[in-house]
């Protein structure tokens, strides 16, 4: 489904106290193979897509959304219930990085490109998708 204004996408925490609404196609989509992914997921790598923040609005639980920052990054936002990752920030203040997973259903797009393919688990080989890889973060 594209989510649109008179349509949007919802999504949230596992234990639902945090709600929000995607109101318009996301940009791009992507999974990221790097270390602060890896550790944040348990997992080999994450998938997120871009949207702009003006398209994007927390319907519930505000109060419990924490972030944190790393040093050299882009804050990751989760719910203080449950521990879920639902967003990011971007480098472009005017862009959110959304999780796939905290979408409720099909999120009308599917990962273009993989990034940081340089910091992949050894434990888990990058399938052969056919899709662009980067060594880095990819370029915006």
């Amino acid at each position: 489904m594209t989510a649109s204004p008179e349509s949007p996408l919802r999504g949230g925490c596992g234990c639902g106290a945090v709600r929000f609404e995607v109101r318009a196609p996301f940009l791009a989509a992507w999974y990221c193979h790097c270390h602060r992914c890896q550790h944040r997921t348990g997992t080999s790598c994450s998938a997120g897509a871009r949207i702009a923040r003006a398209d994007f609005e927390i319907l519930g639980g505000a109060d419990l959304i924490r972030a944190w920052q790393p040093p050299d990054g882009n804050p990751k936002s989760y719910c203080v219930e449950c521990g879920n990752h639902l967003f990011a920030g971007s480098p472009d203040p005017d862009f959110v990085s959304i999780r796939l997973g905290a979408i409720d259903g099909d999120p009308g797009i599917r990962p273009e490109f993989r990034q940081w393919v340089s910091s992949a688990a050894t434990w888990e080989p990058i399938p052969d998708d056919g899709l662009r890889r980067y060594e880095r973060s990819a370029p915006w």
